[in-house]
Parts: C-alpha cells; sequence; structure tokens
C-alpha cells in the first residue's frame, strides 16, 4: 500500500506543476461544484465543500475560479452542470485490480473513454462487482513534513479523533481513517496546529499485488491515460511497487 501511495503522492506533486495542471484544475473544480450542490455553499456548513476548497487552494486554483464553482453548484449562478458518479471496474497489467470513478454528465461518454483507454493501454473492463470487493473506503489525509514534526507528532494529534494509523512516506506522512472519521481526523490536526495537503475519501486495496519495473511501467500508463480524460476524477488498483522499482522508473 505505501509503495502505491508513494507514486500516487509523488505524481500528484508533479501534477501541479506540470502541461496538464488546466485538466487537474477542470477536475477539483468540478468537486467543489459537486459538494456545493449536495450539501450547500457554505464550507462552514458542509465538511466535504470545505476539503474540497482546502484542495483546490493547496493546487494553486486562483480564489475566483472557487468561488465561481461554489455559486454554480450551490444555484447563486446559472450555469452548473448536473454531475453524477459513476464507477467503473477494469483489470490492468499483472492482474492489478483497477477502480475508475467518474464524476460526468455524460454516462455514454464517459463509458466510452473508459473503455478506449482501457483498450489502447493493456487493460480490460471487468463486470461490477468482479474488483470492488478487493477495496475499502477510508479516508486518507496528507501531511506534510515541516520543521520538527515527527510521525509521532502526528500520531498523538490524531489517535483520539479515530485515525487508524500513520504512515511516512518519506516527505510526507498519510494518515488512515474510516471514512467517516475524516472530519474529526483532519479538524484534530488543525487544532494541533499541523498543516495539512489534502484530506480525502479514497478507496484502499485490502491486498496488493507487487510489479516489477516492466509491469509497473504498463499499469502506470494505463492508471495516465484513465486520469487524462476530463470524465474520469479518481483512479484506484491495488499494486505495491518498491522503492528500488520507483527509483529505476524515475531514472
Amino acid at each position: 500500500m505505501s509503495g502505491h501511495s508513494k507514486w500516487a503522492t509523488t505524481k500528484h506533486k508533479k501534477a501541479v506543476i506540470d502541461a496538464r495542471r488546466g485538466k487537474m484544475f477542470a477536475k477539483l473544480i468540478k468537486n467543489i461544484e459537486v459538494a456545493a450542490r449536495t450539501g450547500g455553499g457554505d464550507p462552514d456548513g458542509n465538511p466535504t465543500l470545505y476539503d474540497a476548497i482546502q484542495k483546490a487552494k493547496k493546487s494553486s486554483v486562483p480564489n475566483d475560479n472557487i468561488d465561481r464553482a461554489v455559486k454554480r453548484g450551490s444555484g447563486a449562478d446559472a450555469g452548473g452542470a448536473d454531475y453524477q458518479t459513476i464507477t467503473y471496474e477494469g483489470y490492468a497489467a499483472g492482474g492489478v485490480a483497477v477502480l475508475v470513478e467518474c464524476l460526468t454528465d455524460n454516462r455514454n461518454r464517459a463509458a466510452t473513454e473508459v473503455r478506449l483507454a482501457m483498450s489502447r493501454n493493456g487493460g480490460a473492463m471487468a463486470d461490477p462487482g468482479s474488483v470492488a470487493y478487493l477495496f475499502t473506503r477510508k479516508g486518507v489525509v496528507i501531511v506534510p513534513k515541516s520543521g520538527e514534526l515527527t510521525e509521532d507528532d502526528v500520531l498523538m494529534a490524531v489517535l483520539d479523533a479515530g485515525a487508524e494509523e500513520v504512515n511516512d512516506l518519506g516527505d510526507n506522512f498519510e494518515v488512515i481513517t474510516e471514512a467517516t472519521d475524516l472530519v474529526p481526523v483532519r479538524t484534530a490536526l488543525v487544532d494541533a496546529g499541523i498543516d495539512y495537503d489534502s484530506a480525502d475519501p479514497t478507496f484502499l486495496p485490502s491486498m496488493s499485488v507487487p510489479l516489477d519495473a516492466e509491469t509497473a511501467k504498463k499499469v502506470f500508463r494505463l492508471i495516465e491515460a484513465l486520469e487524462d480524460s476530463d470524465e474520469v476524477q479518481n483512479v484506484y488498483a491495488n499494486f505495491e511497487v518498491s522503492d528500488e522499482t520507483l527509483a529505476l522508473l524515475d531514472a
């Protein structure tokens, strides 16, 4: 699990500064719109919206874009789309299970784009329920390392709030919670004066497939192709990559 987390975290940091920034911004804005439509436009009374806004700000999305998304989603401004969440299942190279979470206003377009990405990058679609049982809904908070902050500091801050574990990912600490404890854990960090980069509900694998460098390349290529779609919000996969393999791929 840590290998996958390190890869995802590193890729997120690169995405903030690379040429795909506009595409990432669009997905963050879509999250804000949906959160505002579902729970209202006041982030103080809508934890999902609060976290979506915080994530967008951490990724340098302009405040004007954020404000407009909140207004569209809450109905204060016209123009919001009727997005729905659809999850597709499939397999990547090496038998890796893949969950693809789409946020779309066109089911047919989303399905077509996911199928094309799968077929062109060595993946295969699977029937509903075929791989979903391999994942569990959890909350994940990413805490950047700064100053003298230690893993024990983070653990002590979140233990009573419902955190299950804290992992050292190198440049960050990863706090795992039950999905229902995500807001209390995030709040406990803030109360302790500890900054965080993101707080998201996610799917974590109950078992992972170890990958060599060649298979990892194929899996990463498929995931990146899926994430390149405007319809796809998140991609989850049950692979494990060692630090040595990650270093080989970086080189």
